[in-house]
């Protein structure tokens, strides 16, 4: 069974996806003339001013995006990135960038579609993602279903069984039995999860900026105490991503080939573009300004974060710390830590059981949440929903005393199959995300705030759910009254 995953997973990661990702990327950012690029500044902005609360206690973009970024920013950006260097060179983090900044745009038309065809909860929250959109776009409920199994194989068990058993390995300098760690880690995730998704999104508001900036801070200072060998760095990185350290012709193709592999598949895993993953928790919000793609806009920032901040800020500390040479066997977390350890002394083992312990429990609980809403796509059930959550917690349990390589290998499989189902259908939905983008355009260029009138496009207001998108043109009209009130006012006054 091992050796079937192992060739399956050759196939899919080693041949398929490479292609798929790069030339959905590539398609993805002309087509919205890059978008990436062209509307980075209003990610930053609307990021900062989504924070406010409203009356109707709704999931605001912020929350929705720091409930993206807790499952993305776990322990691929910590031990995923020693893994990619370790075994395809600094050349990898150079294609991580590459992958991540194609993705931007990946997930910029996956997370538009996720807050079009969302499902509304009516209780002020909504849900959906990869699943909804594909039976209510599509029509292929059948499909929706097996990239929800995928899923909630994938997130809701496996990797949060791995989340688990990071977290023991790192609380095992206190001498913590992995057991004790287990029970502890789930009883503090079924606080959480019990509480439903405002909950969560509440829970990863609080803590993941809290732990990017100071890991952030911390990388930052590393590179400061080796500013004079950070250009050499950045020489090494593009140098090993195209090979030009190897002399002979096929110690090139071979070298570039492995870098590239190495730096897509853990960008993948650790930014999720194109994956279907983020969509879950893109669609919760309810985005300022009123609009699909202001969600959408506020997905690719998240990549941007996740991929080329903080694995960035992974990579340089192992790259300027010198652990990575000839003869030295370190691998993933233990490479990281000796790392850190060698820059700013023992303190660096205790740093990083922090980081692990926190991103790794933040994954876990936007994962049992990623999982849920695809339960819910499936069969929405109360009892159903109570036998995922024990299971899910079981999990943990499980994840923090076993040993885990074939689930490993299981969920790679599970990840690519997701991956595989959903940059083939947002390829066939692009166009819809594409008019949606210009409409979004046109108003932001005309000086207005985007709101969003489904009227205005037939394909979407007939698939749809009617009870999703349907107060924006009263909001809109309100805005003008308005406006046009106060020009009056203003125009009497001048008078």
């Amino acid at each position: 069974m091992s050796n079937l995953i192992a060739v399956l997973n050759g196939v899919i990661w080693g041949k398929l996806l490479v292609g798929l990702l790069l030339g959905a990327g590539l398609y993805f950012t002309f087509r919205s003339r890059f978008v990436q690029i062209r509307r980075f500044g209003f990610a930053i902005k609307t990021m900062m001013g989504s924070r406010a609360k409203d009356e109707h206690h709704h999931i605001s973009s912020f929350q929705a995006f720091c409930t993206s970024l807790a499952a993305r920013v776990g322990t691929g950006n910590l031990a995923g990135v020693a893994v990619a260097i370790f075994m395809g060179g600094p050349g990898a983090v150079f294609w991580m960038w590459m992958i991540a900044l194609l993705g931007m745009s990946t997930s910029f038309v996956e997370n538009t579609l996720a807050q079009l065809y969302k499902s509304n909860n009516h209780d002020g929250t909504y849900r959906g993602g990869p699943a909804y959109y594909i039976e209510k776009a599509l029509g292929q409920r059948w499909l929706g279903i097996i990239f929800s199994g995928a899923l909630i194989v994938a997130f809701g068990f496996a990797f949060n069984s791995v989340q688990s058993n990071s977290i023991a390995a790192a609380m095992a300098v206190y001498e913590i039995p992995p057991l004790a760690v287990g029970i502890v880690l789930a009883i503090v995730a079924a606080l959480i999860v019990f509480g439903g998704i405002r909950a969560i999104a509440r829970f990863a508001e609080m803590v993941v900026p809290f732990m990017a900036l100071a890991y952030l801070a911390l990388a930052l200072f590393v590179m400061l105490l080796n500013i004079t060998e950070m250009p050499a760095v950045l020489s090494l990185i593009f140098k090993s991503a195209f090979g030009i350290e190897s002399a002979a012709g096929g110690g090139v193709a071979y070298l570039m080939k492995t870098a590239m592999e190495q730096g897509i598949k853990r960008g993948l895993f650790s930014n999720e573009a194109g994956m279907g993953s983020g969509p879950n928790a893109a669609a919760t919000a309810t985005p300022t300004p009123h609009h699909p793609a202001t969600q959408g806009i506020m997905g690719m920032l998240g990549v941007f974060v996740d991929t080329i901040v903080i694995c960035s800020a992974t990579a340089a500390i192992i790259l300027v710390s010198g652990q990575l040479h000839s003869g030295n066997e370190l691998t993933g977390i233990a490479l990281t830590q000796a790392a850190l350890s060698n820059e700013i002394g023992g303190i660096g083992n205790h740093f990083i059981a922090l980081a692990i312990l926190l991103f790794a429990f933040t994954s876990l609980i936007a994962n049992y949440y990623y999982g849920e809403s695809n339960l819910r796509f499936i069969k929405d059930n109360k009892a159903v929903l109570m036998v995922y959550r024990v299971l899910v917690l079981g999990m943990v349990v499980w994840g923090a005393v076993g040993e885990l390589p074939v689930v490993w290998s299981f969920a790679d499989l599970a990840m690519g199959v997701m991956a595989l189902i959903n940059l083939t259908v947002i390829l066939l939905l692009a166009g819809q995300v594409f008019k949606v983008l210009k409409d979004f355009d046109d108003q932001l260029d005309a000086g207005l705030t985007p709101t969003f009138d489904r009227k205005k496009f037939p394909f979407l207001d007939k698939t749809m759910d009617p009870d999703v998108w349907n107060d924006a043109p009263e909001t809109a009209r309100k805005m003008d009254t308005d406006t046009v009130s106060e020009q009056s006012l203003s125009a009497a006054q001048n008078a």
